[in-house]
């Protein structure tokens, strides 16, 4: 009885680091763990702009001879299929998306309503951080053809989350030209 006050706390805190999320005990280190956090920030701005857009705007372009809201998530959500698949990385069947710049040009130029583009961009950035997280770290420097060059793996990857970089710096200016104030910026 007499050594309960100090097991008490020790027990307090294993059970308590016992309980911290599933996700959080499985961080990554290295590239790879760097590169699925800045997936997972990137791809939360992204959704979360598509879900701040109301459905009446997914058709306005600031420009002509430019891609609409609803066709620039549709295009986001093409390249995250099309470019694991470039570096030999299968997107789902059911996408159509192989390879092929072609297939990728089709998937994007279905016309969808908003929800149902808010889904394809969602699911497809799940396809993107399993394809990111099932790379071991020694794979990185794994040479594969991508659109006919050679490239590492890093690479590839890289190349990815600068893609939808570029494109939530885009839907911000987009957004912010419509009169809509990006979530995270409230």
């Amino acid at each position: 009885m007499r050594h309960t006050h100090r097991i008490l706390p020790l027990a307090i805190t294993l059970l308590c680091m016992a309980s911290a999320p599933l996700a959080a005990q499985e961080k990554r280190a290295g590239v790879i763990g760097e590169l699925l956090a800045d997936l997972e920030d990137v791809s939360g701005k992204l959704v979360g702009l598509a879900e701040a857009i109301p459905a009446d705007k997914y058709a306005w372009k600031p420009a002509e001879g430019v891609r609409s809201t609803s066709e620039v998530f549709m295009h986001v959500a093409a390249d995250n299929y099309l470019i694991p698949a470039a570096a030999g990385i299968a997107a789902p069947a059911a996408t159509g998306v192989t390879a092929e710049y072609s297939t990728a040009v089709a998937f994007e130029g279905r016309k969808l309503e908003r929800d149902a583009t808010i889904a394809e961009l969602k699911t497809s950035l799940e396809h993107l951080k399993q394809a990111i997280a099932a790379t071991k770290d020694t794979d990185l420097e794994r040479e594969v053809q991508f659109f006919g060059q050679p490239a590492t793996m890093r690479k590839v990857w890289i190349l990815a989350t600068g893609h939808l970089h570029e494109h939530l710096g885009q839907m911000i200016a987009y957004s912010r030209a419509s009169g809509i104030v990006p979530p995270w910026s409230r």
